[in-house]
């Protein structure tokens, strides 16, 4: 694939646009990559022909990051407040989920992602500081960043969705740098807070056949399987990380040393 064709294949760009809910769905693990960013409306998440169900999260469960400003999630009625960085799981057989904010001139940016489910998990609201943030990574290496796990097995329980995000500290620009891969399950990276005339270098494909994409502000990928999946910004920015597939383990990956890549 050119340049061109990995972008329109992999790439999700204008996913947050004002009082709109956008969604993409992705044929890798069934995944739905979507964000909502009311303004001066409440949204509502409706379900689309190609689910062939009665409402949106009937056979789903979703996760929902919160990148803006302050908002409200509500759930079959049941109000949660989501401030920076919270995130909410909502679990399969919810069937009104709407979305607002609480300053227009500050509005909540929600990041949505979504994956089948074979059960029901309780509803559940995880503050970035419960998420036991974890600092790795050394400036010599320009890579000291902060993760924090919401979604995961000892973390918000779900079926298959794992989700959280990861800060980088100013002057870091490299995440998942050793790389690796999982073929047991797929993987979207969405960016934010890439500073206004910077970007983001992101790098796919096999280890021995990579490329990149140059990615701005707001920006989602979906990484296959198959593909490594690190990213090198112009200056420092966070990125959501969310998985679905076989294994729910957040820690099985096949790491591929840096001299190995190509």
């Amino acid at each position: 694939m050119n340049t061109q064709e990995l972008r329109d294949n992999f790439l999700i760009e204008n996913l947050m646009v004002d009082d709109e809910v956008k969604l993409v769905y992705s044929h890798y693990d069934r995944v739905i990559i979507g964000g909502a960013k009311p303004v001066t409306k409440t949204l509502s998440l409706e379900t689309h022909a190609e689910l062939r169900a009665d409402f949106f999260l009937e056979r789903r469960e979703m996760g929902i990051i919160n990148v803006g400003g302050n908002g409200v999630v509500e759930a079959d009625g049941e109000t949660h407040n989501l401030s920076r960085l919270d995130c909410l799981y909502i679990g399969k057989g919810v069937k009104s989920v709407t979305f607002r904010s609480e300053e227009a001139g500050t509005p909540a940016i929600f990041y949505l992602l979504s994956a089948p489910a074979h059960m029901t998990y309780p509803t559940r609201k995880l503050s970035k500081e419960e998420a036991t943030p974890t600092t790795i990574g050394d400036p010599s290496t320009s890579n000291r960043r902060t993760i924090y796990k919401y979604i995961h097995s000892e973390g918000i329980k779900s079926c298959q969705l794992v989700m959280g995000l990861t800060v980088l500290d100013k002057g870091s620009v490299w995440n998942t740098m050793p790389s690796h891969t999982h073929t047991r399950r797929m993987e979207a990276y969405f960016y934010f807070d890439v500073q206004e005339g910077q970007a983001v270098f992101h790098f796919m494909g096999e280890p021995q056949q990579t490329r990149h994409l140059v990615l701005q502000n707001n920006s989602a990928i979906i990484s296959p399987p198959w593909s490594i999946h690190s990213g090198c910004g112009t200056a420092n920015y966070g990125f959501i990380w969310g998985m679905a597939g076989e294994n729910y383990n957040y820690t099985d990956m096949d790491p591929v040393a840096i001299p190995d890549i190509r």
